[in-house]
């Protein structure tokens, strides 16, 4: 429970305890195996060009042919330059509840990826510095509308036995692009022609590529179909991918009644105006607020300067050859990726809230030790104070991953009912690229002004973070999506759609006995001829 606002309640977690008793691995029952395969490149896909676009502007800045084509742009520059991709993001997010409830999850996605390709196209045809900031612009302003649905997909798809788990391991796949886009900088880096920074450039379309050609044999989430008034093919995917275990049917007619009462319930209780919904009532403001929070700590907890600016954090400890940094990045980007596989495993087994604290206090304790390294470095005027630095870069990125990698999506998803699931992972990207349009700004000429010392603003503000977390953030461990639906708004909302979810599965068992009465009649009347 958190300190501040409303105690949350929860219903009787009816499907959770059928999900629980079944047994039987995911990768053995034939049908969720193929859905689990399918989502990799058409779901988990989409942040690998997150990941990929971050890696490869952090790495282009030690690329001596990108920097001399570009004029070698001073820090206000690359801060534009990084920046942009976020200005185009902010631009797209008032329009994605909307295309995203019109076209459903699956086409929002292509969309999103056709507009990607173009962004990736232009970029690597750059002719200038306008160009490749029209390109950052384009990739940006795709990139929203493919991320809140993706992670509202998977999340909807999902078995309750692997959901979070599914949902936590797309930030994990942020570490696959980028790694790819490291790996692909770092070879290419050397090259005198334009082509070392053009290929990565045109490279960054290839999990979009992923998305436009697999997305076919990728389902429509049931939710989305259900809110359209085809409650039949949402009824016929449960029924493939939800019940190959011992009761399955049982758990895919209560997950059918639990998704028909709860969405329509949202309906009664939903503002006309799409955005009305934020401000609505307290359960609904409480909801938006931590969605807005979590968007910000997750680019506010110091990983900005690691993802776009390692160049100039390991030049105030004297390691300035391009060689050096693009392996330092290269092998921290790869170490993130060993760490947040396992973490997005592991974490969501355990209660959200512990998973947070422990990510800011861990980032806290980093980030301490990492400025008094730094501090000792430039005071000193000595090399041995990199050592720490270097290490404590990668001590950090466990612990961030644990909970603002890992959780980051599974709670976005958890806590927000399928109506206001685009707006709430929406407005969660809103802040999101607030923070790394600011980050991606002010970072760099931050560091040329001050050094070291503006790492102490982290220090004081991960500060900050653990006491948000502990007073506000609520708990939503263990539970199915329908069951977190209405926990904001008190137990006779939760009472209500009880009744209404009994009232379907009474209607739906009714109707499979009227069902087998006629074929059983049939049956009998074969018998007698």
């Amino acid at each position: 429970m958190a300190i501040i606002g409303a105690k949350e309640e929860h219903v009787d977690p009816r499907l959770t305890r059928i999900a629980k008793a079944d047994t039987i691995p995911w990768y053995k029952k034939p049908n969720l195996r193929f859905l689990y395969l399918i989502l990799v490149p058409t779901g988990l896909g989409v942040e690998w060009t997150s990941g990929f676009d971050s890696s490869m502007m952090n790495s282009l800045q030690a690329v001596k042919s990108w920097t001399d084509y570009f004029d070698n742009p001073t820090s206000s520059r690359l801060g534009l330059l990084n920046a942009m991709y976020s200005l185009g993001a902010l631009m797209a997010i008032p329009f994605i509840p909307t295309v995203s409830q019109y076209l459903g999850r699956r086409r929002t996605i292509l969309l999103a990826s056709l507009i990607m390709c173009l962004g990736a196209g232009l970029q690597a045809g750059s002719i200038n510095s306008d160009m490749f900031l029209a390109s950052r612009w384009v990739l940006g302003f795709g990139i929203p509308f493919a991320i809140v649905n993706a992670s509202s997909m998977i999340g909807e798809l999902s078995y309750a036995n692997e959901r979070p788990i599914m949902t936590s391991l797309f930030n994990a796949s942020w570490f696959v692009g980028a790694i790819v886009a490291a790996g692909t900088t770092y070879g290419t880096f050397q090259m005198s022609s334009t082509w070392a920074w053009r290929l990565p450039s045109l490279l960054q379309l290839v999990p979009s590529f992923f998305q436009l050609t697999f997305m076919h044999w990728c389902p429509e989430s049931p939710r989305w179909l259900v809110s359209q008034d085809r409650s039949e093919e949402a009824f016929a995917i449960l029924q493939k991918y939800h019940s190959e275990g011992p009761d399955g049917d049982e758990f895919v007619r209560l997950e059918f009644a639990e998704i028909q009462a709860t969405l329509a319930q949202e309906k009664e209780l939903a503002s006309r105006f799409v955005w009305a919904d934020v401000v609505r009532d307290p359960p609904m403001r409480r909801r938006f607020m931590i969605a807005a929070i979590v968007g910000f700590f997750t680019q506010w907890s110091g990983n900005g300067l690691l993802s776009f600016y390692m160049k100039k954090i390991l030049a105030l400890v004297n390691i300035t050859d391009n060689r050096t940094v693009q392996q330092v990045i290269l092998s921290n980007t790869c170490w993130g990726f060993i760490n947040a596989v396992p973490i997005a495993l592991i974490a969501p087994r355990f209660k959200r809230r512990k998973m947070f604290l422990t990510c800011t206090i861990g980032t806290a304790v980093v980030y301490v030790v990492w400025t008094i390294s730094s501090a000792r470095a430039t005071i000193e005027n000595s090399s041995r104070a990199a050592i720490p630095v270097l290490v404590f870069i990668f001590v950090y990125s466990p612990f961030y991953n644990i909970g603002w990698n890992a959780l980051a999506y599974t709670y976005m998803v958890e806590l927000f009912p399928f109506r206001q699931r685009a707006k709430g992972i929406a407005v969660e990207q809103l802040t999101v690229r607030f923070a790394v349009f600011f980050n991606t700004y002010v970072n760099p000429i931050a560091l040329d002004g001050i050094g070291w010392k503006y790492y102490i603003v982290y220090c004081v503000w991960i500060l900050v973070e653990i006491l948000t977390v502990y007073m506000l953030f609520p708990e939503t461990h263990n539970r199915t999506l329908e069951e977190l639906s209405f926990m904001f708004e008190g137990k006779e909302v939760q009472d209500k759609v009880a009744k209404n979810v009994d009232k379907v599965l009474h209607v739906e068992l009714e109707t499979i006995q009227r069902r087998g009465s006629k074929d059983g009649g049939a049956i009998a009347v074969e018998s007698r001829a």
